[in-house]
């Protein structure tokens, strides 16, 4: 136990530096933005998340009692941060070596830190007597070395630093750590109680090295001018300002964030470039102007009744030069004039231009709508209709109709998504509320079973059937628009605890017989035979009243008055899928019959079609069925709360309807034009109560002496045979499809 709990700590602990890592740094209130005398701005920042990344970290060193900032990890104190000029002043000891008559002293200058140093603002500069200097980059390569010599340190000129007594130098670009070392030219003696001194410093900061020479022995650090720089970030990451953009100077690595012009503030936090007002203060324009601030800029207008004075500029244009003077009587009222006409040539221009930009937009339009009808398999659908000497009575829906009744298809208007796209509720304008179908986006070999389905239902006229009302091909993708059925599927009802409590047998016995007539319906009373080949509970739809909809034509096959078979890449769904179909590829009317068989299985038993939760031998529900009934075992199997002393011999009977269903040869199985009529007379049975109301004592004795028959008589029929080892060898066989394919 106390080493779960130590693995669960761990975990806990890893998710929270993940989350921390993820969140990233950003500026914030919390954040610490002062440390003595120096102000702390974004990116720079004292601790984490208060800073872009580690180079921008400031340390605020309170040990001696007075708040110093020091860049990083390091012992560099910055004196001062500029966003504005990409700088960062920073104080770093000077290099220097002092002897005496026993051993040389010596401080050595050196910065180690992820920003360059500024070869613009800071010279190379060593004060001495026979002295080389020079500043090692961290590369170990001599980039700046500076000569000194001279007699003694009485003889360096004053206000010069040319090489006697004094050298100066540029230091070389792109250069980020060095280190300033002094090498001396002859032995210790020759500098006996004297130093020598060699540094990079701020330009302003150094001046005539013979003033400057005793300030040096009493100075420890010199300012030094760092360039700030973005390395590590995209553009994007780190001016996050609006009106902010990326700029680069010559000869420095990486990139600054400024506001763009008309804009001042911090361009590295959200919303930190403002507007400048050039309009506060003192008037940017001439006189008789007003100032009129703009974003990112400003502009001059003139004070009505007076009018800009131009010149002549040498180049043919005319600008503004003495500001603005009053328009005198007729120049007023030509000034008028020409304003007017301006005024109505413009609006002629944008009346004509609008006509022409919304011309041009229609016909764009209509050009993508034609498009999108092709592509959406429009002539595959007047092919189809002249082929089956049909016509479409359904409505034609726009774009715009249907893009309104979902609320721009709305996720909170999903009613489930289906093998061959989603299907959203939809309000039309008159109120009516619709199922809408909208096909997956991009997949083209799905606009085959789109327009299928439309050919399929123009054929279908069926109470038991989901009405179609019309479709729309002008869209991106096509959609077909349904009557709605308010309560769900068959499905949700049979395998939701809830739900199944409320489905009793008289329910469960109603849908049943209105799924077989409408299949009987699509398989012998169409003008062209249906088969729906995709059967299940989920795509049998229910209303208030519990009335069944036969839904979902995608898979649907039209077969020819003279043909009984079509041989066709196998669809449906496994568990419900005929195993003579999936061995040989022959779809019959029957192939439909095997799959309402495990329908009336489910809805007798409560189970799933397929179930890998199961143990194997029960994992297919059709073959753990057709074995129950053989064994005499059918009220071990059936849903409890449906049972009841008066309807035990109608349970029987459905049962063996269901087994004789799911016969592996499809010749062995009843058409569904026999099924709805078995179940119709089964509906109509007068219930018998039992004498003994103590069903389930009595169940196997009644099992036993009522049933047998009727389980024999589904054995075979015509002196063909089905036998249990028959069943199982096939059974087993689509089971191992069902694992392969898991």
């Amino acid at each position: 136990m106390a080493l779960h709990g130590l693995l669960l700590h761990q975990q806990l602990l890893l998710l929270l530096i993940i989350s921390a890592v993820r969140a990233g740094p950003q500026s914030n209130s919390n954040c610490e933005r002062k440390c003595g005398n120096v102000e702390i701005r974004y990116p720079f920042g004292t601790s984490w998340g208060c800073y872009l990344d580690e180079s921008f970290h400031i340390n605020c060193d309170n040990i001696s009692g007075i708040p110093k900032p020091v860049l990083g990890n390091s012992n560099i104190e910055v004196l001062n941060i500029s966003l504005e000029d990409g700088e960062l002043l920073v104080s770093t000891p000077l290099t220097r070596r002092c002897f005496n008559n026993v051993s040389s002293l010596s401080q050595t200058q050196s910065i180690y830190s992820k920003f360059p140093i500024s070869d613009r603002k800071n010279k190379f500069i060593a004060v001495g007597c026979d002295i080389i200097a020079y500043v090692r980059d961290s590369s170990g390569i001599y980039a700046s070395p500076c000569i000194s010599s001279c007699d003694s340190n009485s003889s360096v000129v004053e206000g010069h630093c040319f090489g006697k007594g004094c050298c100066q130098t540029t230091i070389p670009p792109g250069v980020v750590n060095f280190v300033v070392d002094i090498d001396v030219s002859y032995d210790m003696e020759s500098y006996y109680n004297s130093c020598v001194f060699a540094f990079v410093v701020k330009k302003e900061e150094f001046h005539s090295p013979s003033s400057d020479l005793q300030n040096l022995q009493n100075k420890s650090t010199v300012p030094v001018v760092l360039d700030l720089t973005i390395a590590n970030k995209t553009c994007g990451e780190a001016c996050k300002a609006n009106n902010s953009e990326c700029y680069k100077l010559p000869n420095r690595p990486g990139y600054l964030c400024k506001c763009s012009s008309g804009f001042e503030g911090n361009a590295y936090i959200d919303n930190g470039c403002t507007d400048i007002n050039e309009c506060e203060g003192s008037n940017p324009c001439h006189q008789y102007q007003i100032c009129n601030n703009t974003n990112g800029g400003y502009n001059c207008t003139c004070w009505k009744g007076y009018e800009p004075i131009h010149e002549e500029n040498g180049k043919g244009d005319r600008t503004v030069l003495t500001g603005c003077q009053r328009i005198q009587g007729n120049q007023l009222m030509k000034t008028s004039i020409i304003a007017l006409c301006i005024s109505v040539s413009l609006l002629i221009l944008l009346l004509g231009g609008s006509w022409i930009y919304w011309g041009l937009k229609r016909r764009k339009h209509l050009k993508i709508k034609e498009k999108f009808f092709q592509q959406n398999g429009g002539l595959l659908l007047k092919q189809r209709v002249s082929n089956h000497e049909s016509s479409m009575t359904t409505k034609i829906f726009t774009a715009e109709e249907l893009k309104k009744a979902t609320n721009n298809y709305d996720e909170s208007r999903v009613l489930g998504h289906g093998g061959y796209g989603t299907v959203y509720k939809g309000v039309l304008s008159d109120n009516k509320v619709v199922a809408i179908k909208k096909s997956k986006i991009g997949d083209q070999s799905q606009i085959e079973q789109f327009i299928n389905e439309v050919i399929v239902l123009t054929q279908i006229n069926h109470r038991n059937v989901v009405k179609l009302f019309g479709c729309c091909l002008e869209t991106e993708v096509p959609l077909l628009v349904y009557e709605f059925i308010t309560n769900g599927t068959l499905c949700d009802h049979i395998h939701d605890k809830g739900r199944s409590s409320l489905l009793s047998w008289e329910k469960r016995l109603k849908i049943t017989t209105e799924t077989a007539e409408a299949l009987a319906y699509l398989h012998s009373a169409t003008s062209m035979p249906i088969i729906h080949r995709d059967i299940k509970t989920a795509n049998i739809l229910l209303d208030d009243n519990y009335t069944a909809k036969v839904a979902d034509f995608g898979a649907s096959r039209l077969v020819p008055l003279d043909q009984t078979q079509l041989t066709t890449l196998v669809q449906g769904t496994l568990g419900y899928l005929d195993p003579e179909y999936l061995q040989t590829s022959n779809l019959t009317e029957k192939s439909d019959v095997y799959s309402f068989g495990v329908v009336m299985a489910e809805l007798l038993t409560g189970k799933k079609a397929l179930s890998f939760d199961r143990p194997e031998i029960d994992r297919n529900l059709a073959t753990s069925f057709v074995s129950a009934i053989k064994e005499d075992r059918l009220l071990q199997i059936v849903e409890v709360h449906i049972v009841n002393d008066g309807n035990i011999e109608q349970l029987t009977e459905v049962a063996n309807l269901a087994k004789r269903c799911l016969r592996l040869r499809g010749d062995d199985r009843p058409s569904m034009k026999e099924v709805a009529a078995e179940l119709e007379r089964l509906k109509k049975m007068e219930k018998k109560p039992s004498e003994n109301t103590d069903v389930y004592a009595n169940k196997t004795e009644y099992l036993l002496s009522a049933t047998s028959k009727s389980f024999d008589i589904d054995v075979g029929t015509g002196g063909s045979t089905s036998t249990t080892a028959e069943y199982d060898s096939m059974n087993d066989q689509l089971l191992k499809l069902v694992d392969n394919g898991r």
